[in-house]
């Protein structure tokens, strides 16, 4: 399927390379397409940044108008992703020809999810000669959990100055980043993507308690995180929103890279459990009065 997707699916587009170079003026502003596939869920986001040019600074939120689509991912990511992308650019008035640069979830996440997301990126990139801007896949849980803190004041004040990210990684493990809240510059990881563990992290968190944590793996282990009076996040509300917003700033800051140089994160090196592995596991958890 990979494959498929960087070659007939992408090129029976009929991309056409763009004419005239994307010099700093040129354009009234800086356009944007965004996927992320890393969890079961497809986003996708259309991006007008609101900068005059792609040298005018940072973007900012009142003026970044982000058109968002969140759909069911999974196995059906790879073959809704290009229409569905089709359908978002026609709801602008847009054409591929358009953009300015492709984004992409590059990870941590489920491996066909993060190997789909890059293939489309860079048949499409390739197709219309664009730069690449990857965004980190923990980062937008960090993103989208500060938009519902402030829009529903789960917290007193503004935006969480941090919010620790974690991910159901099956296998009994979880992906997990503590990112720093740099306002309209984005998100900062402070602690990177790894892959861990409740005891790990537990470990790493008795000197200093999280104050906010979001993602998946807070349903999905439950009582075995050390969260003690930490706000909880467990669901997303856009993920395509706040995977939108990353990808405006992380092109602003230019992160951007060649198609060539766009690759997913992996922080996990097996993929696949035996069957002596995962009936060690199914007795480990039982015995912890947790059932998965």
């Amino acid at each position: 399927m990979i494959a498929r997707l960087h070659s007939a699916d992408v090129q029976a587009f009929h991309f056409h390379r763009r004419r005239l170079p994307r010099e700093s003026g040129r354009r009234a502003r800086v356009k944007l397409l965004a996927i992320d596939s890393a969890t079961e869920r497809l986003a996708l986001a259309a991006v007008d940044d609101g900068r005059a040019s792609a040298r005018a600074g940072m973007p900012a939120r009142a003026t970044c108008r982000i058109e968002a689509l969140d759909l069911d991912g999974g196995a059906a990511a790879s073959a809704q992703a290009l229409p569905a992308m089709l359908a978002l650019l026609e709801r602008l008035g847009w054409t591929f020809a358009d953009l300015d640069a492709i984004a992409f979830g590059r990870g941590p996440g489920g491996f066909t999810g993060l190997r789909t997301a890059c293939a489309v990126a860079q048949g499409l990139a390739f197709g219309q000669d664009l730069p690449v801007v990857p965004v980190d896949s923990l980062a937008i849980v960090a993103e989208d959990a500060a938009h519902r803190i402030v829009d529903e004041r789960l917290l007193a004040g503004d935006a969480p100055a941090s919010v620790w990210v974690l991910m159901d990684a099956r296998m009994d493990e979880i992906y997990a980043g503590c990112y720093a809240n740099d306002g309209d510059a984005g998100w900062r990881a402070v602690s990177p993507p790894a892959l861990t563990s409740p005891a790990l992290l537990e470990d790493t968190w008795r000197a200093a308690p999280p104050a906010v944590v979001a993602g998946s793996a807070l349903e999905v282990f439950g009582d075995r995180l050390a969260l003690a009076g930490a706000l909880r996040v467990p669901h997303e509300r856009s993920r395509a929103s706040a995977l939108g917003w990353l990808a405006a700033t992380g092109f602003a800051r230019g992160d951007a890279v060649a198609p060539d140089q766009a690759l997913p994160v992996y922080v996990r090196d097996k993929v696949a459990q035996t069957t002596a592995e995962r009936e060690a596991a199914k007795a480990a958890r039982e015995g912890a009065g947790v059932l998965r």
